[in-house]
């Protein structure tokens, strides 16, 4: 009969996820992972595998964990435009701009290992579609709702929505001011985002 774990693994992952997501998949050593976890390398291999699968483990549950917050940010908007801003511009959400330079853990896991790691690429490819069908159906009530120009196409709008969030990731990395991320989301929202004509 096997041994009950002695530890708790939703702590460990968590924990696990934010030294990748700190210092980056290739600068994070084994002993980081130990260190971070708590445990020794026989139980971290014993329950989770190696460092790459540790670390395509925890990436998608930051991607389903994010795909179920987006779903219910979504349900919970009183009008869904608002949930498509506020998508958008959330890299400029924090006044200290601490958020923004830490990133996104799968834009930064993305732009590191997608070409060394078709894992991470397929993985982005997933969550990212499932992103954009979420801006769709977004962007199709607020076409309802009179928000959005009922010539705007719903879809190849929202991947321009994802495309402008993943921009501003990308310069809120570099440590861009905050009021300048924020002022070109919002300059590339009127564009993507036309009212319906009065």
């Amino acid at each position: 009969m096997s041994r009950p774990r002695e530890f708790d693994e939703k702590r460990v992952l968590l924990a696990v996820r934010d030294m990748f997501w700190n210092k980056g998949y290739a600068a994070t050593s084994m002993g980081d992972l130990l260190r971070a976890s708590g445990l020794g390398k026989g139980s971290l291999y014993g329950a989770f595998g190696d460092k790459r699968s540790l670390f395509l483990r925890v990436l998608r549950e930051y991607d389903e964990a994010n795909l179920l917050a987006l779903r219910q940010s979504l349900a919970a908007s009183a009008r869904a435009i608002d949930f498509v801003r506020e998508f958008a511009l959330g890299p400029a959400g924090d006044p200290t701009g601490a958020l923004a330079r830490r990133g996104c853990l799968l834009a930064n896991s993305n732009a590191e290992l997608a070409t060394s790691t078709p894992e991470v690429a397929a993985e982005a490819r997933r969550s990212y579609d499932l992103i954009a069908a979420t801006l769709t159906e977004a962007l199709e009530r607020a076409q309802r709702e009179g928000d959005l120009d009922p010539g705007a196409d719903p879809a190849g709008t929202a991947r321009a929505v994802l495309v402008a969030q993943l921009g501003l990731i990308a310069l809120g990395r570099t440590g861009t001011d905050v009021a300048a991320l924020a002022a070109a989301g919002n300059c590339a929202l009127e564009r993507l985002l036309p009212a319906p004509k009065r």
